[in-house]
């Protein structure tokens, strides 16, 4: 069951706000599924106005004047301008000539080399006469476009208010306004919930007629994005319960990913695919009967008995050997590469500065800041023009942004409104308040940084596309960027065909570099994370604190012991090599141990459970 046929292995996810704002105009012709954020629609409305220029199709702006739902007509507008311009290159390239350098061709090169199509075009490339024409039509019958799937972020669910000040409905609220935007357009996609459980939002799916279906499927899909099996159980039921079936589950790496970090405590991306591996086929089969009593209940076409659910992964991916063992061992049916794609201008929109800074970068460069306004760890780089403006200001004793968009408020210490905490109001007034309480230099500057290290993440994730585009601004526009850390091992610009190919393992792009295995560069961040958390946590912890800790430390050191087994069993490499990655966790598990014991007044039980 799905909308669309995926022709591809692999994804493309969603990447900051402007990253991939219109990849899927850059890339689903040629099959490649893509996922554009549409929490911004300002941004969208400002791409809708660059394309339409570009390609003379009338504009008509949709302004706050235009009613409460601008921001839902202004998603739907956006998303239904790529829709068409999309379904005008496949006409053309259903109908152009295969050449050397055309669309058409290159839709077929990278195809997966097994792939049926491919064979035929590949027969056809060497045919002559009747067969290659017969062989043609067949080759443009099949040309297809990748989805255009959309991301909502529903944490970032932001109440808006009428002239008045009073509160709107909930169908006004930013999540829902964007999932009812998705909703009104023509797309036949998916919408990938990410950031966890949002009651009110997955209620409204109910009243979205599209995620019904009908014969046999549905117009538009769900797709969750989660970082655990337990998080899809609860939100695949309560989904479930009001009739909406979940068509993909996405397992996404808690740390070794871009962008916003939501860390499990511990619990790593392989014992959760394993987890998924053999428990997915049954929570899919009791929320197909759960759809059903719900639909049987209320009239509505029932869910055949032969629908599934796919199982994808992304998350720190950097080899087609990675690739391939998701694919085969744990039987994931595409794996998500989006920091690499950073580098390849074809794909992503970055601007030149951003993408050079992306190109250098080393281990070093890479960190998980604090940058965010949500409290969310962020995966970050160093140098970004973000940070050297968001620095300048401090130093110029205006720290703080103007805040003109507003889409991460979440802070209501100083006003019963929620405000930004990057915000030139918050931090302000948090300021005034850090300087009234006499502390000593370093106890102070140690707040302080933490007031001013939030960046204006609405703003400098949306500028690349301003930038890139020459678009023009009232606001002079600066990037921020949020790599995962594997951006430290790619360090040339590619094409995408060069990029596909090496997932492909047609070609390696890091030939001759030395690079960790996802799972080891993963379990590393754990380690980290974990130590600085227990560094931060006093003698004195709370029992709650002891606890979620405790199970942290049980959760990692289960996890090296699977690893060890798994490369031991069943990881196709070679002797010399899986004897390297085995010693690996043991290194990291043996220091790890010694870290934990250095701290005995919490992690006691650890040990002497295994005693």
């Amino acid at each position: 069951m799905s909308v669309k046929n995926y022709v591809h292995h692999f994804h493309i996810p969603v990447m900051g706000t402007a990253f991939t704002i219109d990849t899927p105009y850059k890339v689903a012709r040629f099959g490649i599924a893509s996922v554009v954020s549409i929490g911004d629609d300002v941004l969208c409305e400002t791409m809708r106005a660059y394309y339409s220029n570009k390609y003379s199709i009338p504009f008509e702006a949709i302004t706050p004047d235009s009613g409460y739902a601008y921001r839902q007509q202004r998603i739907t507008a956006y998303l239904n301008l790529l829709q068409d311009l999309i379904d005008r290159q496949i006409a053309s390239m259903k109908t152009t000539p295969f050449l050397d350098d055309s669309d058409n061709t290159l839709f077929f090169k990278l195809l997966p080399d097994n792939h049926p199509m491919k064979i035929v075009f590949n027969h056809m490339c060497v045919s002559l006469g009747d067969e290659r024409a017969q062989l043609e039509q067949q080759c443009r019958a099949f040309i297809q476009p990748g989805p255009i799937d959309v991301n909502i972020m529903t944490k970032l669910d932001r109440n808006n208010y009428d002239a008045d000040n009073n509160v709107l409905p909930d169908i006004f609220s930013d999540a829902v306004s964007a999932l009812r935007g998705f909703a009104e357009s023509r797309l036949e996609a998916s919408v990938v919930f990410s950031a966890g459980f949002n009651r009110r939002l997955f209620a409204q799916c109910a009243q979205i007629d599209d995620f019904f279906f009908v014969n046999g499927a549905p117009k538009k899909q769900i797709i969750l994005k989660v970082s655990d099996f337990r998080s899809s159980q609860i939100q695949g039921r309560f989904l479930a319960k009001k009739g909406v079936f979940i068509s993909e589950y996405r397992v996404e790496s808690g740390l070794n990913c871009g962008g916003h970090a939501f860390a499990t405590e511990g619990l790593l991306c392989g014992p959760i695919l394993d987890e998924f591996k053999y428990k997915l086929p049954d929570l899919v089969m009791e929320c197909r009967k759960t759809c059903n009593h719900f639909l049987e209940a209320n009239n509505k076409p029932l869910i055949p008995d032969t629908v599934d659910a796919r199982l994808t992964y992304q998350g720190g991916l950097g080899t087609h050997a990675e690739h391939q063992f998701l694919m085969d061992y744990y039987g994931v049916h595409s794996t998500g590469w989006a920091t690499p794609f950073l580098l390849v201008p074809q794909v992503t929109t970055v601007d030149v500065a951003t993408r050079t800074l992306l190109q250098h970068a080393t281990e070093s460069d890479c960190y998980l800041s604090e940058i965010s306004p949500l409290g969310v760890p962020f995966n970050t780089i160093k140098n970004t023009q973000s940070e050297v403006q968001k620095m300048t200001r401090v130093a110029e004793d205006k720290p703080g942004s103007p805040c003109p968009k507003g889409y991460l408020v979440s802070d209501t210490e100083f006003s019963k409104k929620p405000v930004c905490k990057a915000s030139i109001f918050y931090q302000k007034r948090k300021i005034m308040q850090l300087k009234k309480m006499n502390l000593l230099s370093s106890a102070y500057d140690t707040l302080f940084k933490k007031i001013i290290d939030k960046a204006c993440l609405c703003e400098d994730l949306a500028a690349p596309a301003l930038l890139s585009y020459g678009i023009e601004s009232n606001r002079p526009q600066v990037s921020a960027v949020c790599p995962g850390p594997n951006i430290a091992y790619f360090n040339k610009i590619m094409t995408l065909k060069e990029m596909v190919d090496h997932i492909y393992g047609r070609v390696n792009v890091l030939m001759g570099i030395q690079r960790p295995h996802f799972f080891i560069s993963e379990l590393r961040m754990y380690v980290q994370y974990l130590k600085k958390d227990v560094l931060a946590t006093p003698s004195e912890a709370s029992a709650i604190d002891i606890r979620r800790l405790l199970r942290f430390a049980n959760n990692l050191r289960a996890g090296i012991r699977y690893y060890i087994q798994l490369f031991y069993d069943t990881y196709p490499m070679s002797t010399s090599a899986r004897k390297a990655m085995v010693d690996d966790f043991k290194k990291i598990g043996e220091s790890l141990d010694v870290f934990l014991k250095s701290r005995s007044d919490i992690f006691a039980s650890v040990f002497n459970s295994c005693a």
